[in-house]
């Protein structure tokens, strides 16, 4: 029977548990900086863990975790640091959790590790049951690279677009596939994280796992996009221009006629 839970995956809850930790600086840096950085360290350890008997797909798929989280945490980073203006709007539009009960910050805290460490475990798996390198590998490292590429390119055409014009909602570049592209490189991401586990993953248990990261994942994507439309329908609803773009690309999945979220009170996250 395959050991679903070897003492090695307990040490990737407690390095994205410390690096998670900086969520109780600022509130929203457990789903942030929290995340992206808590990725990319699982990414080292893995690299660690299983040093000796690393294959060049499996090397691949770590390095990838790697530069996701380092992407994403940067990213997230420097808009903290440098962006007055995104600061202040936030401040109006997310909670700064000053008021949070401790004990609530630790349930969120708890929760957001178990789905980061969820969301590695095919690969993780693949390394600890001695999978090595097949095909489903370097498919799965195929797309994530394509995620990771395609969201990377939707910030910075993002952030283009804002220095351009601050006050107009962006709708160039990727932007005119779907309303929220950086979502969409995502999902594709962990899509490929997921495929990396074909072949490698070993058990009812540790298929249960993986399939509860990627779906907890899509499952904050979808919530993500729609915070974004709520604010965006606040900001830019009486503009014309913005009410012919909401009816007209989809808000997260190309091709598929699903221009709208905000109804939908079960993605409240």
């Amino acid at each position: 029977m395959a050991n679903t839970f070897p003492s090695s995956i307990w040490l990737l809850f407690a390095v994205a548990l410390v690096i998670s930790s900086i969520g109780f600086i600022k509130y929203v840096w457990f789903i942030s900086l929290g995340y992206g950085f808590s990725i990319a360290g699982l990414g080292v350890l893995m690299l660690f863990l299983f040093k000796d008997t690393l294959s060049c797909g499996t090397l691949l798929l770590c390095i990838l975790f790697i530069a996701y989280g380092l992407r994403l945490g940067g990213y997230l980073l420097f808009r903290e640091v440098k962006s007055s203006a995104y600061n202040a709007k936030m401040k109006t539009e997310i909670k700064d959790g000053k008021t949070m009960p401790f004990f609530v910050k630790c349930a969120i805290w708890i929760t957001c590790v178990l789905l980061y460490m969820l969301q590695v475990v095919p690969v993780f798996y693949r390394l600890h049951n001695g999978a090595g390198t097949d095909i489903w590998a370097y498919i799965g490292a195929g797309v994530m690279a394509f995620g990771l590429i395609f969201e990377s390119v939707s910030d910075w055409q993002k952030s283009k677009a804002k220095k351009i014009n601050p006050k107009r909602f962006c709708d160039t570049g990727l932007f005119r596939i779907v309303r929220c592209p950086n979502y969409l490189g995502e999902m594709i991401f962990w899509t490929g994280v997921i495929i990396s586990g074909i072949g490698a993953l070993a058990g009812i248990g540790q298929w249960i796992m993986a399939l509860v990261g990627y779906i907890g994942i899509i499952y904050v994507m979808f919530s993500g996009a729609r915070r974004l439309e709520v604010r965006q329908n606040k900001n830019y609803g009486k503009d014309p221009e913005y009410q012919t773009y909401s009816k007209t690309v989809p808000i997260l999945l190309p091709f598929v006629p699903l221009y709208s979220v905000e109804k939908y009170k079960f993605l409240v996250a």
